[in-house]
C-alpha cells in the first residue's frame, strides 16, 4: 500500500470519522424509522429535531452530573476543615462566656464590669471551671483545653485587680476546681 494511502486513511479517521461521525449517528439514530409523506402543496421539509434536542440534552446531563457531584464532594471536603474549627473556636469562646457569665453571679462579692480581688477572681474561675466541667460536653471540654485551659480563658477575660497573677490567682482556682496544680506549674507573671 502506498504511503500516501495510508496518510489519507489515517487522515481521514482522525480528522473525519472521530469528531464528525458519532454526532451524525447520534442525530441520525434519534430520527424516527418512518417517514411523514408531505402533502403536494407543502412547500417546507419538517424534520423531527425535538427528539434529537432531547436526547443531547439527556446525553450531556448523563455526563455533567458526575462531574458536577465530584467537583460538589471536592469543595466541600476542601471547606469543611477550616469550617470546622470556625464553629469549634465560637462554640469554645461560648462556653468560656457562659461559665464566666454564671460564675460571675454565683460568687458572692463578683460584680460584673468591676474590678475583682484575687481571692473573688480565684474563686469566680474556679465556679466557671466547675460549670464547664458539669455542663459541657466532653469533646467541647476537650478543644477548649480541658479544665486548665478552661480556667486560662476564664483568666484573661476576668477584670483583675492590678495584683492579680497565674499564681495568686489562676493556680489557686485550678487547685479549688480539678485538685492539682497546674500542668508546667504556675508563672508569675506581672
Amino acid at each position: 500500500m502506498a504511503p500516501t494511502l495510508v496518510f489519507a486513511r489515517t487522515g481521514a479517521r482522525v480528522f473525519l470519522v472521530g469528531p464528525v461521525l458519532p454526532p451524525l449517528l447520534l442525530l441520525g439514530g434519534c430520527a424516527p424509522a418512518h417517514a411523514t409523506a408531505l402533502p403536494a402543496d407543502a412547500a417546507a421539509l419538517v424534520l423531527p429535531w425535538g427528539d434529537a434536542v432531547l436526547a443531547l440534552v439527556q446525553g450531556a446531563t448523563a455526563l455533567l452530573t458526575p462531574v458536577l457531584v465530584a467537583a460538589l464532594a471536592a469543595a466541600l471536603a476542601r471547606f469543611s476543615g477550616p469550617l470546622r474549627l470556625l464553629i469549634t473556636d465560637a462554640l469554645v469562646e461560648r462556653l468560656v462566656r457562659n461559665a464566666t457569665d454564671y460564675a460571675l453571679n454565683a460568687v458572692a462579692g463578683a460584680v460584673r464590669g468591676r474590678r475583682l480581688t484575687v481571692t473573688v477572681g480565684s474563686a469566680v474561675i474556679a465556679r466557671a471551671v466547675q460549670r464547664a466541667l458539669d455542663q459541657a460536653p466532653g469533646w467541647l471540654l476537650r478543644a477548649a483545653g480541658g479544665g486548665e485551659g478552661v480556667a486560662e480563658k476564664v483568666f484573661r477575660s476576668l477584670p483583675l485587680e492590678a495584683a492579680a497573677t497565674t499564681g495568686n490567682t489562676l493556680a489557686p482556682a485550678l487547685e479549688h476546681a480539678l485538685g492539682h496544680r497546674p500542668a508546667g506549674g504556675a508563672r508569675e507573671t506581672v
